[in-house]
């Protein structure tokens, strides 16, 4: 039998990526034109999970400046976060060492086609990319917030947000976007061309509120004093994130990393993870409200 792959949250997310793409700074962003049909990904044949074991690597992609997921030591150049912890965990369970690559959000699923990384993590599936790449089942999941400048109401539902006076900052096609431009339609919604400019819009009070997800919003306003607090609106809203994998025939691979996220998410191992990687940014367990998920 298939394994089933569907993974219910608490609304229906058409999904970009998390990086936006460049427009000019400020700039209001008109809704994206629909998108020419993906190609469809021919199977390969061969077994990724045959090929790890016989080279005795697992190569993973890693992106800078995206903690707590990737961290990087500038110094040193030694790489730490909650992926690395994971990708160290899988490599343990099959007798192989780690190899990393420096990769962005907009090109590990390139690499992964190119077989240039075996997996590619924190990966949020969407259909488009359904019809390129394969998904183990998720491995955390994660919750929309805002994070308001400092003087503005905390909202307690996204109805709270969706008037005309309301200015919600957010990065250029990303899930982030998405989820303003559906459930606050009414707000003066503002794209930038990145989280950074996004964010810096709340901060000099240009914007009202940045629509980002929950393990985001943490590192910022521990980085950020000057915003004011982070909200998580009614209702919630989740989005899963998986390891992307290559269309194979064989699906051993893709399966042995379902089971292992089920089994590290069942015993809480995950959250250990990412609350570690939290931790090397200066937030504690007791900073993380309880309705957010990992």
């Amino acid at each position: 039998m298939k394994r089933r792959h569907a993974f219910a949250s608490t609304a229906l997310i058409g999904a970009a990526t998390l990086s936006g793409a460049l427009t000019a700074p400020g700039a209001q962003a008109a809704r994206a034109a629909p998108a020419a049909p993906a190609k469809v990904a021919l199977p390969r044949t061969d077994s990724t999970l045959d090929r790890v074991q016989k080279r005795g690597v697992l190569r993973a992609a890693v992106i800078l400046g995206q903690a707590p997921y990737f961290t990087k030591d500038l110094m040193t150049g030694q790489w730490g976060g909650a992926c690395i912890e994971m990708a160290n965990d899988i490599a343990a369970k099959l007798g192989v060492r780690v190899e990393l690559l420096e990769s962005t959000w907009g090109h590990q699923i390139l690499d992964l086609q190119s077989d240039k990384v075996d997996l590619a993590f924190a990966v949020n599936p969407t259909p488009e990319r359904a019809l390129v790449i394969d998904f183990a089942t998720p491995i955390l999941v994660h919750s929309f917030t805002v994070v308001t400048r400092k003087g503005f109401r905390k909202p307690q539902t996204w109805e709270d947000l969706n008037r005309p006076e309301v200015r919600i900052a957010v990065d250029l096609g990303s899930t982030h976007e998405s989820i303003a431009r559906r459930y606050a339609p009414k707000a003066g919604i503002s794209a930038f061309k990145n989280r950074d400019e996004a964010v810096l819009a709340v901060a000099t009070g240009r914007a009202d509120v940045n629509v980002v997800l929950a393990v985001l919003a943490l590192p910022m306003l521990k980085k950020n004093p000057t915003l004011g607090e982070m909200a998580i609106p009614r209702p919630i809203l989740s989005l899963p994130t998986n390891i992307g994998t290559r269309i194979e025939t064989d699906k051993r691979w893709r399966d042995f990393l379902s089971v292992w996220a089920d089994y590290n998410r069942a015993i809480g191992q995950t959250r250990e993870w990412m609350t570690k990687g939290l931790a090397e940014l200066g937030i504690a367990a007791g900073d993380i409200p309880a309705e957010i998920h990992f």
